[in-house]
């Protein structure tokens, strides 16, 4: 066990701060809409630093380092299709929403195609959202467990009752305001873990840069073109398959998927919302580009080590850092894990409450009623994450790719059936669900299989809804 009275002080005092603070900035609710649409007063700014937050989770935190350690800067590929996807969620998605009274990103779906259509899709967002996100969670627990000796199971619980104390007073105002702290928070501690490495290692920055170029790791593009087509698709960084990755995977992320529309639609205005999105996607590059440094930097420190690359960054938390920093380092991995956790909590409760009881059984319930059951669906998202997460603690595979994997599943039929509203105009209710339904079917195959690699799965649902969807349209029409 690491750490001392100093540590756990730091830790204790920033979970009860931040509780507090996403209670105060959250303010009052007295509506529904309020409770998960902030009233639409969030500046854009805050909303920015939000999605980013959100979308950050201690898994992140720690793999990415490990990645750059192991090989090189090729995700940054990645990284720069989530900022192309951002772009065209904001000019395309954006103002298709602006349209209408949206209330949860399938309120779009169901003005396009009709109820059913909106109501499938946010029982596959539930479904999948607390799958992905348990293991998420439990992800969190393991570095947790390793660094401060406790449980997985505490681990887990611990940051679902934080979490939940401020998703459930303050609704998604508290979240977003939360988030902006807990962004800084573990960025920060990237960069001082960074300038602490620059100080142990022999020689500074000079060393780095040298131990870093001969071996490799300054690598930012691949073309990928040198071990044939099979070779090609299977290569998950490659500078075509990573920059369509990451922009199929941002459009799905950012324009289909509660969780990041929620954040969206909190906004005062559709322009608001476009500079909170595209402002994300740059500041996502420079995140990354920090935690693939860290990891350039590890390697200079440690040299070639037989380990998991999940394990690196944990492992030199634990040896190198002192009192007081070490704390501060925890705290950042618990901001990543609580501002992935709460928004999950929030978006799972919004689309649950107004795509699903709503329309059944609250249109003639009071403002205040409606408000109590979206409490309570609170706590119920809540302890389904927990039990999610407890569940995948036996799991053998590597927690990255089962996350991944799962997310993957239904994006590309989300995002493809999104796009078949958008873009096919004679598409009808009956057509978005075949595509749909077809989309999942393929993604099962082709990720059971093994047939590509992770960047590619979106793209290949994507093309599978809207083929089948589009054929049946003109058969349909015919």
């Amino acid at each position: 066990m690491k750490g001392n009275f100093i540590d756990y002080g730091i830790i204790v005092i920033y979970l009860i701060g931040i509780a507090l603070f996403g209670i105060i900035s959250g303010g009052k609710q007295k509506s529904v809409k309020d409770y998960f649409l902030g009233s639409k007063v969030v500046p854009w700014w805050a909303v920015c630093f939000s999605i980013v937050a959100a979308e950050t989770s201690t898994l992140t935190f720690i793999s990415i380092p490990g990645l750059a350690y192991l090989t090189n800067l090729n995700f940054l590929q990645v990284t720069f299709g989530y900022l192309i996807g951002r772009i065209i969620v904001a000019f395309v998605f954006l103002p298709a929403y602006a349209k209408g009274d949206l209330k949860t990103a399938y309120t779009f779906l169901e003005h396009r195609f009709g109820g059913k259509t909106r109501s499938f899709a946010s029982i596959v967002f539930l479904f999948t959202r607390v799958a992905a996100d348990g293991v998420r969670l439990f992800a969190t627990a393991i570095p947790l467990k390793l660094m401060i000796d406790i449980s997985y199971a505490e681990a887990i619980i611990l940051m679902a009752i934080v979490a939940l104390i401020y998703t459930y007073t303050g609704g998604v105002k508290g979240v977003i305001w939360v988030d902006v702290i807990q962004m800084f928070t573990y960025i920060g501690g990237a960069i001082i873990a960074g300038i602490f490495l620059i100080n142990l290692i022999p020689g500074g920055w000079d060393s780095i840069i040298i131990s870093a170029t001969e071996s490799g790791k300054l690598s930012v593009f691949n073309l990928g073109f040198d071990k044939g087509i099979s070779g090609f698709f299977s290569q998950p960084y490659t500078l075509i398959g990573g920059i369509l990755g990451g922009a199929f995977l941002s459009m799905a992320s950012h324009g289909t998927d509660q969780l990041i529309v929620q954040r969206l639609l909190a906004t005062k205005s559709l322009k608001d919302s476009q500079k909170a999105i595209i402002g994300s996607g740059v500041i996502i590059i420079f995140q990354f580009a920090i935690f693939l440094i860290v990891g350039v930097m590890l390697y200079a420190y440690y040299g070639e080590m037989n380990v998991k690359s999940d394990t690196v960054f944990p492992k030199f938390i634990i040896e190198a850092l002192p009192t007081g920093l070490f704390g501060l380092i925890i705290a950042g991995l618990f901001a990543a894990a609580l501002s992935t956790l709460a928004g999950s909590i929030s978006s799972l409760s919004s689309s649950a409450m107004m795509d699903l009881y709503t329309p059944l059984f609250g249109k003639n319930k009071s403002e205040s009623t409606q408000l109590k059951i979206s409490r309570l669906f609170s706590i119920m998202w809540a302890v389904m994450l927990v039990g999610s997460a407890l569940f995948f603690m036996n799991t053998t595979q590597t927690v990255v790719e089962l996350a991944l994997s799962i997310a993957s599943f239904t994006y590309g039929g989300l995002l493809g059936t999104f796009l078949l509203g958008l873009l096919v105009k004679r598409a009808r209710q009956k057509d978005a669900l075949a595509g749909f339904t077809a989309g999942i079917i393929v993604m099962i195959a082709v990720i059971s299989l093994k047939l590509v690699a992770w960047t590619w799965f979106t793209i290949i649902g994507v093309y599978a809804t809207m083929l089948i969807g589009g054929v049946v349209s003109l058969v349909r029409r015919k």
